[in-house]
């Protein structure tokens, strides 16, 4: 098969099919080549003495800041933004771990979770790196295969390349740090997740990548996960993970509240009854509407991942429009996340600043900046 080549296009029948219309070949042996399956990126483990549990080596270090969010916002006065960051090893089912410290199983990261009112992006830190250069390849270049962007990270924003100051700071701070480590800038640059890499948790994604032998490679990421892993833990823990803002006046609103008949919901639903009735509770003003009217002809169908529940009259005491004046927002922030590979930056560094002399090949040395050399001279 010539020219550019995605999987991520493609489900695994699509993929079978395409190997066997070419009749793809092991390229070292000339074997046949296996059907696509599935494949579990986490690192699986047993716990305990029997075995029979199963665990998953965490794939990341951001989710032990994620279940303490709301201790973390207790230290600092229960304001946003504020950050957290953490450094330690994270676990990856490599398929075919190989290129030294690039691919592996078990590598160190550090990473930032920013937390900020999805309302307000801005950073009040972001004058101070708005004049920062950058190489800049969106999402929309990669796909009309446009050329490579260079521009400052103010110009950036005003364009409408990145989405938000806070991004935009993260990004010149990434750019700052791996050029004083001794990164050239001519080898770095930002390239935006297309659509069909975006990760799940993430409405954007830029990653920091270093031009090495080995072509481009990906040395730190920086990604808006939005309020996907809050909203997670808050429906397993069920529990809220908010931040409140108090508001300069009052503001009124309309809501729909549900009554229910829980003696009667009890009795059809008994040990699902609590999950209904969250379910039920979670439904929007539109759907407490429509809800009603279809109790006021016959029952109505409630969806429960993939359970439906026949909701009847009598398990609904009655459904009304209040209003309620609210001095307090409530609002689960969004995330901006900093993730560094340790490995792959150390790697970067040691192979761009290796040098070797010209008119001797067997003269070495690494030409380290200041900043991180071990010897300042020699």
């Amino acid at each position: 098969v010539h020219g550019s080549w995605d999987n991520d296009n493609y489900g695994l029948e699509e993929i079978g099919g395409f190997i066997k219309k070419y009749e793809c070949k092991a390229p070292a042996t000339g074997n046949n080549l296996s059907d696509p399956a599935e494949f579990n990126l986490m690192f699986g483990t047993q716990i305990g003495p029997t075995g029979l549990l199963r665990g998953f080596m965490r794939p990341e270090t951001a989710q032990g800041i994620f279940v303490n969010f709301k201790r973390l916002l207790e230290y600092n006065q229960d304001k946003v933004p504020f950050a957290g960051a953490q450094i330690g090893q994270s676990f990856r089912n490599e398929i075919s771990p190989r290129s030294g410290l690039l691919r592996v199983r078990e590598f160190c990261q550090a990473e930032i979770e920013h937390f900020l009112d999805p309302q307000d992006k801005s950073h009040p830190k972001f004058k101070l790196v708005k004049t920062v250069p950058v190489t800049m390849y969106s999402a929309d270049a990669q796909v009309s295969g446009g050329k490579l962007l260079k521009i400052s990270i103010g110009e950036a924003l005003e364009q409408g390349v990145i989405n938000s100051e806070t991004m935009g700071y993260f990004l010149a701070r990434i750019q700052q740090y791996l050029t004083s480590v001794g990164i050239p800038a001519d080898k770095l640059r930002f390239r935006q997740h297309m659509g069909n890499e975006m990760a799940h948790y993430a409405c954007d994604c830029w990653d920091a990548e270093c031009l090495t032998t080995y072509g481009w490679v990906e040395i730190v990421g920086c990604a808006d996960r939005s309020c996907y892993d809050l909203n997670a833990h808050a429906k397993a823990a069920s529990t809220k993970f908010v931040a409140q803002q108090r508001l300069a006046e009052p503001v009124s609103r309309e809501v729909t509240e549900v009554t229910l008949n829980k003696a009667v919901l009890g009795k059809a639903f008994k040990k699902e009854a609590g999950k209904v009735s969250a379910a039920i509770a979670e439904l929007s003003d539109d759907q407490k509407e429509e809800m009603k009217s279809q109790l006021e002809s016959g029952s109505y169908q409630l969806t429960v991942g993939d359970n439906s529940y026949e909701i009847t009259p009598a398990m609904i005491s009655g459904v009304r429009t209040v209003t309620k004046t609210e001095h307090v927002r409530e609002f689960v922030p969004s995330v901006i996340e900093p993730s560094f590979g340790i490995g792959r930056i150390l790697y970067c560094i040691l192979e761009c600043n290796f040098k070797v002399r010209e008119s001797d090949e067997k003269r070495t040395w690494l030409d380290l900046p200041p900043l991180i050399a071990p010897t300042k001279c020699s």
